[in-house]
């Protein structure tokens, strides 16, 4: 596994690394893999594409049989070569850009996913704001690769509701004050604000509209509901809207056990980025799923992608229920029919609308 468990990206890494190893403990507590016990090789990234890169090199060297992780779509698309090249099957449990599966051909690819890719997001919350009338949007994309990847994504869901962004804001990751953009959107007429960045920049963004004293809604890809963005922001992170894969209610069995265990073993009240974890959780248990179908005891990593693209056996998942998450052509899990829309309240995410928490009670599958 790798990804970012210190420095600027660890609200969103560390949760991962604890679904990841949440599920291989409760997998090894039962046997394992066919009486051997999964063994973790855990890399921290840093959020840095050239540690990644280095990292990813020696989790080819070392052999592993798979990799989950990344949670940097920057640090991802600098290592997805690695993989590819060494035919070891990488399941990505939290970035979200979209490029990061369609870089190969399905065919040929060894980069997997079970997070929701941001072409899925954003289609769902440009649908959501524009039902609300919200039609005059500024689009605030830092210049990373998940801005770089999540503003083009915008311009193609906004395009599809025949409407363009009123006004275009790029910076860079760190910034501290992000004033004068926001009163050239305000003049601009925006009427809502759609955040693409990762980190503290949402929150920079939010206080900045408060200080302004420009009422706008927020709205946004996952990373809206950070600790970096609902701390950071505090009042003036309340009611900003963001598409879940997964909220921290326990609205069925397997929601209320993996929540509990996970607050018992991390001793914490609350997940600081719940879907971190419940994509980490997952995807541990597909990629074992897919092993138990290889009959001849072959770990090669073209066996163990065929077999993550094969049919397996039924996983009844906490984000979704997986028949057959993957497939020779298609390497993400989740479509658009397993969002929901979640809010800041009191300082949480919580669900946006009543129907959709009573839809959650049902666990959706793969369209």
């Amino acid at each position: 596994m790798i990804g970012p468990f210190t420095g600027a990206s660890a609200d969103f890494g560390v949760p991962m690394l604890n679904g990841i190893l949440q599920a291989v403990d409760e997998i090894n507590a039962v046997g394992g893999y066919l009486g051997r016990k999964l063994e973790v090789v855990r890399k921290d990234d840093q959020a840095n594409p050239d540690i990644g890169l280095k990292l990813s090199q020696e989790l080819v060297a070392e052999k592993v049989v798979a990799t989950l992780g990344f949670c940097n779509t920057g640090v991802a698309a600098k290592s997805l070569e690695t993989y590819q090249q060494a035919k070891l099957p990488l399941i990505i449990p939290c970035a979200t850009g979209s490029p990061l599966t369609a870089k190969y051909p399905g065919p040929e690819s060894y980069v997997f996913r079970t997070s929701p890719r941001d072409a899925i997001q954003v289609p769902f919350v440009v649908e959501d704001i524009t039902k609300r009338g919200w039609t005059k949007v500024a689009v605030f994309a830092d210049t990373s690769g998940y801005g770089e990847a999540g503003l083009k994504d915008v311009e193609v869901a906004l395009k599809a509701k025949n409407l363009q962004a009123v006004h275009v804001a790029r910076f860079a990751v760190g910034v501290k004050d992000l004033s004068d953009e926001l009163k050239t959107a305000r003049a601009a007429g925006a009427n809502v604000i759609f955040s693409m960045t990762v980190g503290p920049e949402n929150a920079v963004i939010a206080n900045g509209r408060k200080a302004l004293g420009w009422k706008v809604p927020q709205v946004g890809g996952w990373p809206l509901s950070f600790p970096f963005f609902m701390d950071g922001g505090k009042d003036a992170a309340e009611g900003a809207l963001m598409a879940q894969t997964f909220i921290a209610e326990p609205s069925n069995e397997r929601r209320a056990s993996f929540l509990t265990r996970y607050a018992r073993t991390y001793k914490v009240n609350k997940i600081p980025v719940p879907m971190a974890a419940a994509q980490g959780y997952d995807a541990v248990y597909i990629l074992v799923y897919s092993l138990f179908s290889i009959r001849d005891g072959n770990l090669s990593g073209p066996a163990i992608k065929a077999a993550l693209e094969g049919k397996s056996r039924t996983y009844y998942g906490v984000v979704a229920t997986y028949e057959q998450p993957f497939s020779i052509q298609d390497k993400d899990a989740t479509t658009q029919n397993m969002l929901v829309m979640g809010m800041v309240k009191n300082g949480a995410v919580t669900f946006a609308y009543p129907e959709d928490a009573k839809r959650n009670l049902f666990v959706q599958r793969k369209q």
